[in-house]
């Protein structure tokens, strides 16, 4: 990996969140001696999309003139090897022009440009596909292209591009049939939506440490590693973000200075967090002791509600479970001529 590219990656500003990761990881296999060589199964590993998604991300990268894609050809063999890519912050680097596609079926490290490429699929140019069918034109071949007609892809197999699974350049993990949305369009509006509100709190912090809204930003609070760092503080801490705000409020008091990156604000952000831990757990605990006060300091009822309270379950007609007037309190209720004699047998109290 460069430090220097991967740098300049983070540095690139106007760029979508999965654009801005697809650089960086090609940045992070580049070789300052060798160069950069990553299979697009790997990149779609790194960078957890699928080939169709890297592609067109690719193609969004080399439109805005960041990166150039060489097409290497194996001499021998015919077969396409790995894309060499040439990015923006090397020596010498120049864009693609519109049109052309590139091509090196010898020397990775040497660029040429070649013929129009096939008109429909875009995986080389016309002559190397007739050196690659070795003479066999779409009549008499068995099983020609099905979109260009003009033999296979690859000379190993008569199976057309769109079928081989050994192809970079048809998407096997691109299904052609349209499905149904395994997720209702809500939750992506819902996502797009939590995302802006993220970007206007991201940019409410930045302005409480100092930044000016127009600034160029040092490179430590630039690109998606910063916004990770600053959601680890909601995520991880439970800090909510106008609380965030203010922490960074506070911090300027004692260093006026904005901090260089969001890893600078971590133990502000853990006090905070604990603090603000400590104090829940006391107002619960005060809670619970005003709650208990309140349900102890309340005095015992006396011998006259008492008798009152069990008088109105006798004379009621509603269930008296057995044992649940003692003899004492039968003695309290007759002297106290709340019930009679008779309406105690027939109540079975005694």
């Amino acid at each position: 990996m460069s430090h220097e590219a991967t740098n300049w990656a983070i540095k690139q500003r106007g760029l979508k969140p999965t654009a801005k990761i697809v650089l960086w990881h090609l940045c992070d296999r580049f070789n300052p001696d060798y160069g950069c060589f990553p299979s697009q199964a790997r990149l779609a590993h790194d960078c957890e999309i699928s080939r169709a998604t890297l592609n067109r991300h690719l193609d969004g990268l080399e439109a805005r003139k960041l990166i150039r894609r060489i097409r290497v050809i194996d001499p021998k063999t015919g077969q396409q090897r790995p894309t060499r890519y040439l990015l923006g912050c090397e020596p010498g680097f120049t864009p693609r022009g519109p049109g052309q596609i590139e091509g090196d079926s010898t020397n990775p490290f040497e660029v040429g440009e070649v013929e129009t490429p096939c008109p429909d699929l875009r995986h080389g140019s016309l002559a190397e596909k007739s050196h690659i069918d070795n003479g066999l034109s779409s009549e008499t071949d068995p099983n020609p292209c099905l979109v260009s007609e003009h033999g296979s892809v690859s000379q190993f197999g008569a199976n057309p591009c769109l079928k081989n699974d050994d192809s970079r350049v048809s998407n096997c993990d691109t299904n052609l049939v349209r499905e149904p949305l395994s997720k209702p369009v809500k939750e992506e509006e819902d996502a797009a939506a939590r995302e802006a509100d993220f970007d206007r709190f991201f940019d409410e912090l930045l302005s409480a440490l100092g930044f000016a809204a127009n600034a160029t930003l040092p490179a430590w609070w630039q690109g998606w590693p910063a916004r990770t760092h600053v959601r680890r503080w909601i995520d991880d801490l439970g800090l909510p973000e106008k609380r965030i705000v203010e922490v960074a409020t506070e911090t300027r008091n004692e260093h006026p200075d904005p901090p260089d990156g969001p890893k600078a604000l971590d133990r502000a952000m853990e006090r905070t967090a604990q603090r603000d831990a400590q104090e829940a757990a006391a107002n619960v605990s005060a809670l619970k002791s005003k709650r208990s006060r309140k349900t102890h300091g309340k005095p015992p009822p006396s011998s006259d509600e008492l008798a009152a309270f069990y008088a109105a379950k006798v004379n009621s007609d509603e269930y008296l479970p057995n044992g649940m007037i003692s003899n004492a309190m039968c003695e309290a209720m007759l002297a106290r001529r709340l019930v009679t004699e008779e309406r105690l047998r027939r109540r079975g109290v005694r």
